[in-house]
């Protein structure tokens, strides 16, 4: 590995720079899409705005439903850089950035260095780890910290398999230790937080342990509740343009390394298998739960390609590029017929120069791959297939902004936020748009809507309006007020004449303020 470094480190290292532009030079272009992306970037705002980084708030309520530490990364990005899209991007976009390399270093040392450079290159060109890594989720910084510790455990292991072989007493009792202190280093980092916001909030405990891990596994409480065979398509369509390698990848992951006690490949397919049944059964299922595997199945996958590099075989591997580029590029036209009253059709027409532009990036990354493996340039074959995977998903990523009037607040927030001062009422009316606080930097007041903040406003139930007539009494009661409602409830306020002017709408919202 180090020779290999030495050798090629001009090479490797204008790569790097190349991959870390285009990984993180994105994430400025796009508005923040409800309801993910607006809520992890309010959260953090709060805390900016109120100092207090202990209790985490959205729109003013307690919001337990994770901890805390991605809110801190992104207060701090706010506080040290501004608040902007790309600050509200930069943890996951970090922590999946430094996932293509834990993969890459930890393959390598594993496998081989040709193993882990291939390994990067599968991940960084997976299309579910790219596009997560890209939106504001708390996925990835999940996944990440996982992928560590598991390779974190595979590289310990190996290094110290001599020595266990040789091992005397003592050692046995030094090993026997080793995971009493490394759960006390881990309740030393961790428990310092649960123990502060449980004691400032005594409703926490038993609303963060119980209700979202206990009761979001074994119950439907949440609505997310998807067949056991869910994940699978997830998988095929987040390991493109890696198809062609998957099954070889996971049969590598049967091989036994003779001579080695401890058998890393074995473990990362075990750690593939045990995360995606896990969340197979669970009763609460999101396309991004399966995300912690994608560094191992990278691994896997990479072992496999290096293995056959001196074959013929890898251009084979690009075949599914070719064929999932080319069947999009046919289905392009079709997207809109997805169009609606709400999503009119030439936002979808705006969407399709970016989908075809994607699409053809996979078709042409597999042909390269193809014609690369013909002529025996296996690495850069690689190369070429992880690049059209990865262009394939940023294509279909930035071109959604062709969507965001009407995904995001951030266009109708900008028409008003010079309007709205801060100590004038705004009302959201039995609805909840998750980005409209953070482009107007200001919280609202939530009227005859409870969704996921019930359990807050179950705690303060005095920020609270409970239906449309106690909002109708604030509204005549204020000097001045705003509100967002949506069109049909805009409809209902006019009938009863209100006095509300109309100041904005899209097709979602209507903001209207008291004349």
């Amino acid at each position: 590995m180090r020779k290999l470094i030495e050798l090629r480190r001009g090479p490797l290292l204008a790569l790097l720079l190349v991959f870390a532009l285009a990984w993180f030079g994105t994430l400025q272009q796009r508005r923040l899409i409800n309801p993910d992306e607006g809520r992890y970037a309010e959260i953090p705002r709060e805390m900016v705005a109120t100092g207090d980084w202990l209790t985490p708030r959205l729109n003013g309520f307690k919001y337990f439903e994770k901890p805390a530490l991605q809110y801190w990364a992104t207060a701090t990005a706010f506080t040290i850089f501004g608040e902007h899209h790309w600050t509200a991007r930069l943890w996951p976009a970090l922590t999946g950035f430094l996932g293509v390399l834990a993969a890459a270093f930890a393959t390598a040392r594993l496998f081989g260095p040709q193993a882990g450079l291939i390994a990067g290159a599968v991940l960084a060109g997976s299309v579910l780890w790219n596009v997560i890594g890209h939106v504001n989720t708390l996925d990835m910084g999940v996944s990440f910290f996982l992928a560590a510790a598991v390779f974190a455990l595979c590289l310990g292991q190996r290094d110290e398999a001599s020595l266990r072989e040789n091992s005397n007493e003592s050692r046995r009792w030094q090993d026997a230790a080793r995971p009493l202190r490394g759960l006390l280093i881990l309740l030393a980092i961790t428990a310092p937080w649960f123990i502060a916001v449980s004691w400032a909030n005594p409703e926490f405990a038993r609303f963060f342990f119980i209700h979202e891990h206990f009761e979001r596994f074994l119950t439907k409480a949440h609505g997310r509740y998807q067949p056991m065979w869910y994940f699978i398509p997830i998988l095929l369509l987040g390991m493109l343009p890696w198809l062609g390698s998957l099954p070889q990848g996971i049969a590598a992951g049967f091989r036994r390394d003779a001579g080695r006690r401890f058998q890393p490949r074995r473990f990362l397919l075990v750690w593939v298998a045990v995360v995606f049944v896990f969340f197979s059964a669970s009763s609460s299922k999101l396309a991004s739960y399966i995300l912690p595997i994608f560094p191992a199945l990278a691994a896997l996958i990479g072992l496999h390609l290096a293995s056959c590099s001196a074959s013929r075989r890898i251009e084979w591997h690009a075949l599914p590029a070719v064929i999932v580029g080319g069947a999009c590029l046919l289905l392009v036209p079709y997207v809109t017929r997805f169009a609606n009253e709400t999503v009119p059709v030439a936002l979808y027409e705006a969407y399709q120069p970016w989908l075809y532009a994607g699409s053809a990036a996979l078709l042409l990354g597999g042909f390269a791959a193809f014609w690369l493996g013909r002529k025996g340039h296996s690495v850069t074959a690689v190369f070429a297939l992880a690049f059209g995977g990865f262009a394939f998903g940023q294509g279909f990523l930035l071109g959604h902004d062709s969507l965001g009037s009407v995904n995001s607040a951030h266009d109708v927030a900008a028409a008003i936020r010079k309007q709205v001062k801060q100590d004038v009422p705004f009302f959201s009316v039995n609805t909840y748009d998750q980005s409209l606080q953070f482009y107007l930097k200001r919280t609202t007041t939530m009227v005859a809507y409870r969704d996921e903040l019930g359990f807050g406003i179950d705690q303060e139930p005095d920020k609270f309006i409970a239906d449309v007539a106690g909002f109708e009494k604030a509204w005549n009661a204020a000097p001045a007020a705003w509100a967002l409602m949506s069109p049909g409830t805009w409809t209902e306020m006019t009938t009863k004449g209100m006095p509300m002017t109309e100041v904005v709408r899209d097709s979602r919202r209507v903001i209207v303020r008291k004349p």
